[in-house]
């Protein structure tokens, strides 16, 4: 990432130290509509003092920016580490309460529903104040909570899921608001660039939440320690997001002079979203990779766990703790695959735009619909050949995370900046209600109902009959993203065209032509 010499001198001038220093020119008060972000100027600033500084139209510098992108790939990272830590040491945590398929999968589920709930309410904020502000408090909240999650006696299984349940507020005010921080950083390819670095945040913290859980759990000898990791991180995130990421300006970096952009209701960004088929099919094919990847992340460990079970290469978990070497093994594969797949998916999308302007899409059907057979082998195969299992997890886990940075790049160019928290929240809200809130529990339901004995083969069989269900998911969202790139081209041209009094110019119209 190089910068020019005039734009790494500039971050010492006179002028620059000063606007670091002060604290009025890095966010907007957060009890204020007022924001700063709509491409507004100071008042008194003439045109020959523009010329002696000339700062960026975000308001933050490059280096300053590149800073930013970093401190919020850390706490994404973090949250996801957080997300899987649980599903890493499962087998502790079902010895320890004594809970079933289901309950299991209520963990995941009531993060998730929470999680989904709060999205629309911290997308609503984040397009009207300061989102440094938001996410400072949110990721203090996900902390604390989340250290006492760790602290859950065996007789109150319940209070272990109503803290898992709390954790998603802060994972909802971060989730909904740092992808629009770097939109309004960073436009075309190196947007694109920026929010594949971000997202390899998911893969990798996901990978590592597996890791770091079964390794702490062994080391201590006790899986409530695995919780207490990515709290002393999150403290740490805090700090860095106060004194280190400063508020960009709103669409400054991509408004046009011909007009200023300005917020509309709710109600009525609501409506734009739903009237944009790019937005609303790309949503419909994330809610599927939502649903395949909650799905993997609890059980996939337990499966193969119960795999090695079942054939006898394992002991099974009768007093803790339990094998975690599956967990450790999934979460490596998960880590690299990741990395692989947001990366060439990005790759690909780059290249293929060079001959279409479908690319996004096409790509991201191509992930899903290329991950789907993998995973059926995987699944299949788990009890035949365990080296083969791996593969083919890592080869399907590969192609689903090409979708990534994709999916997320596709929403900020079809949506205007002024709709982009909201856009972002009811992506999470809609993916998550349809995908990853039920998918968990609804894989551990069908489990239990299709458990004939309470044997090592009904345990290991009936988990992996409810596990093929992701595959057929991971076709129709193949199918969702081929319908969406037939309207992509059509709708980023509107969005990159939108004005607020065009569009009121064209309602006015349409209604005089009625009287």
């Amino acid at each position: 990432m190089a910068f020019s010499a005039f734009s790494f001198l500039s971050l010492f001038s006179p002028a620059a130290v000063m606007s670091l220093a002060d604290p009025t020119s890095d966010t907007t008060p957060f009890f204020s509509d007022d924001s700063e972000a709509e491409g507004s100027e100071e008042p008194g600033a003439g045109p020959s003092q523009h010329r002696e500084v000339e700062e960026p139209a975000s308001g933050v510098s490059s280096m300053r920016s590149v800073f930013t992108v970093i401190v919020l790939c850390f706490i994404n990272l973090l949250n996801y580490m957080d997300r899987f830590t649980v599903a890493g040491v499962l087998p502790d945590i079902e010895q320890y309460f004594g809970i079933n398929d289901g309950k299991s999968g209520l963990l995941q589920t009531v993060f998730i529903c929470s999680y989904m709930v709060l999205a629309p309410v911290f997308g609503y904020l984040g397009d009207r104040y300061n989102r440094k502000v938001i996410m400072s408090v949110g990721i203090g909240f996900w902390s604390v909570v989340t250290l006492a999650s760790s602290y859950m006696p065996r007789e109150y299984f319940w209070l272990l899921l109503l803290t898992r349940g709390l954790v998603g507020v802060g994972e909802a005010s971060y989730s909904t608001i740092a992808p629009t921080i770097i939109a309004d950083l960073y436009i075309k390819e190196r947007r694109t660039q920026m929010l594949s670095v971000f997202y390899f945040a998911i893969p990798v913290g996901s990978g590592l939440g597996y890791i770091v859980g079964s390794k702490v759990d062994d080391m201590a000898g006790d899986w409530h320690w695995a919780l207490r990791v990515t709290p002393a991180l999150g403290l740490v995130a805090v700090v860095l997001l106060l004194f280190v990421v400063k508020e960009p300006k709103r669409g400054a970096i991509e408004a046009r002079p011909e007009h200023t952009l300005q917020r509309t209701s709710w109600l009525g960004d609501m409506k734009a979203l739903c009237r944009n088929p790019s937005f609303v099919l790309s949503t419909f094919g994330f809610t599927a990779v939502a649903f395949v990847t909650g799905s993997l992340a609890l059980w996939a460990p337990a499966f193969l766990f119960r795999a090695a079970v079942f054939t006898g290469e394992r002991p099974p978990c009768i007093k803790g703790p339990c094998d975690t070497s599956d967990s450790l093994y999934f979460g490596i594969i998960t880590v690299v695959s990741g990395i692989l797949g947001v990366a060439s998916g990005a790759e690909v999308s780059r290249r293929l735009r060079l001959r279409t302007p479908k690319a996004d899409p096409l790509v991201c059907a191509l992930g899903l619909l290329l991950s789907a057979p993998f995973l059926y082998l995987a699944i299949v195969f788990a009890q035949a050949s365990p080296t083969a299992t791996y593969v083919f997890i890592f080869l399907g886990e590969t192609f689903l995370s090409m979708n990534w940075a994709i999916v997320a790049d596709i929403l900020l160019y079809v949506v205007v900046p002024t709709r982009r928290a909201t856009a972002e929240a009811f992506q999470i809200v809609l993916s998550h209600l349809l995908g990853d809130a039920g998918s968990p529990y609804l894989i551990g339901l069908v489990s239990d109902s299709l458990k004939q004995t309470d044997s090592y083969l009904w345990q290991f069989r009936s988990l992996q009959l409810s596990l093929l269900t992701c595959t057929f998911v991971a076709v129709g969202g193949g199918a969702f993203f081929l319908a969406t790139a037939l309207f992509i081209e059509k709708d980023r041209q509107r969005a990159a065209n939108y004005t607020p009094s065009g569009e009121r110019y064209v309602k006015e119209s349409v209604e005089s032509k009625h009287r």
